[in-house]
């Protein structure tokens, strides 16, 4: 006890010393878990837009579909089965759907495009497809009559670059065509006047209409209304082919999917593929979507679903984006490492300094009389003390950035805002709540302190007294 009480006094002797090497500590602890906050927070704002707008965080599929997404890999749909998935305490719905592929043609264009059947309802509620609907288009008449409206001559040279493009919101429209939010309250009612889009969304009232990729339907040169011909290979290799109407047309944010999808009601895919009551895999809505429920409720829903039927979690169907995300992930740690560098040689700066300082007391104590044992040990409790404030405090200090952005998230403006609309997220950089990266970031903290402090013992049982007392 009282070496502890003559390291707490010791440490407020030079209070300007203690409070560099605490300040250098807080400094590092406090942007370190607020950088990883944020780094976090954001890649759960991704998982979380990825997952909803279309894997799901749980879904049931034939357990080979994965490394062979084929329909020979489909299951029976029955009703008896959903109802029973259903009736897990943490399931909403249950949204079926079945994929393939196919050649669409219109006229003397053709292109191989992926066909999702889907419940235009059920998928309505869980991926909110009618947001993602073309409402604008800057077709030839638009932008003729666009031209002769006053419009800043920066937006007049930029229509004719976007002729055909479309959007599905004035976000990524206003982006292109560089309005500025002053000029937006004028120039955006004559853009909803001049290049607003009729378009429909799917109806099982309307089984033979479909929606398709705003990209495809630049490709093939079709329009709501137009006719398009699907043919390809259906369930256990029966013949695909038929005639429909395009419904609608659908603005994705992945080039390649815009390109290429074409989506349908849920029956006509099935009579489409010669695929009565099957589906290739169905979209469990959930409640509870943290990490510890979804792989709770995969267990429970596994123990009754029967092979070769598999209940899949998000973080199995999607390890792509998982291996993309961990890439990232390590070059924003690597950045941490950098800054704990930095850090660090500002420690042990400030030990230095310290060692040097305090040598001829050093010197004097040992020659009086104190073991250099002794001696360490106190100056080690010294240091963990000065090392412990500056922890606690740099813990304390971020608790209310990080709280704060996570309850209110930072909100992108301007152009990153229109960006982010245009992908279909919400313009937000959240935080995440503290969790166990708290503990690792003060670990590592620790640890720099820890070999500061060895450096420190490693001196004083090294220290001549003769030298000491000359310096």
């Amino acid at each position: 006890m009282k070496d502890f009480q003559l390291a707490w006094r010791n440490i407020w002797r030079n209070k300007r010393r203690t409070l560099i090497t605490a300040a250098s500590i807080f400094f590092a602890v406090f942007f370190a878990l607020v950088m990883r906050s944020f780094q976090l927070g954001t890649y759960d704002s991704l998982y979380k837009n990825v997952i909803e707008s279309y894997s799901g965080y749980l879904q049931v599929q034939h357990q080979d579909y994965s490394e062979e997404p084929i329909l020979d890999n489909s299951f029976e749909a029955d009703q008896e089965m959903l109802s029973k998935i259903e009736s897990d305490t943490n399931v909403i719905d249950v949204v079926p759907r079945l994929e393939s592929y196919a050649l669409a043609a219109a006229g003397s264009r053709t292109q191989g495009v992926m066909v999702l059947g889907v419940d235009p309802e059920k998928e309505e509620r869980l991926s909110d497809m009618n947001e993602r609907l073309v409402k604008y288009k800057l077709t030839d008449e638009a932008i003729n009559a666009l031209r002769s409206e006053e419009l800043p001559a920066r937006t007049k040279k930029l229509l004719d670059l976007f002729r055909n493009e479309a959007y599905s919101s004035t976000g990524r429209m206003m982006l292109d065509l560089g309005i500025s939010a002053e000029d937006s309250a004028v120039i955006l009612p004559l853009l909803r006047k001049e290049a607003s889009f009729t378009n429909n969304y799917l109806s099982e009232s309307f089984p033979q209409g479909l929606l398709v990729g705003s990209g495809l339907s630049e490709f093939l040169k079709i329009n709501v209304g137009d006719t398009l011909v699907l043919m390809g290979q259906g369930y256990h290799g029966a013949s695909a082919a038929g005639n429909f109407i395009v419904a609608g047309i659908i603005k994705l944010p992945s080039p390649d999917i815009d390109k290429r999808i074409v989506y349908m009601p849920l029956e006509t895919a099935r009579d489409l593929f010669a695929a009565r009551g099957l589906a290739t895999t169905a979209v469990l809505s959930i409640k509870n979507f943290s990490d510890k429920s979804v792989i709770s409720t995969a267990r429970r829903l596994n123990s009754f679903v029967e092979p070769p039927l598999a209940v899949k979690t998000w973080k199995e169907l999607n390890s792509l984006l998982l291996n993309q995300m961990e890439a990232d992930s390590r070059s924003g740690m690597i950045m941490i490492g950098i800054l704990y560098l930095v850090i660090a040689f500002g420690v042990f700066g400030t030990v230095l300094m310290m060692m040097a300082e305090r040598r001829r007391e050093f010197g004097m104590l040992v020659s009086v009389g104190m073991q250099k044992r002794k001696l360490a040990k106190v100056v080690t409790i010294e240091m963990f003390m000065m090392g412990l404030l500056g922890v606690i405090s740099g813990i304390i200090a971020s608790l209310p950035p990080v709280i704060y952005g996570h309850v209110r998230p930072l909100r992108f403006t301007g152009e990153f805002a229109r960006m982010y609309e245009d992908y279909g997220m919400e313009p937000v950089m959240p935080t995440q709540l503290p969790d166990t990266y708290y503990l690792w970031q003060t670990l590592v903290v620790l640890i720099i302190i820890s070999i500061a402090i060895i450096f420190s013992v490693r001196k004083i049982f090294r220290i001549n007294v003769i030298d000491s007392l000359k310096a």
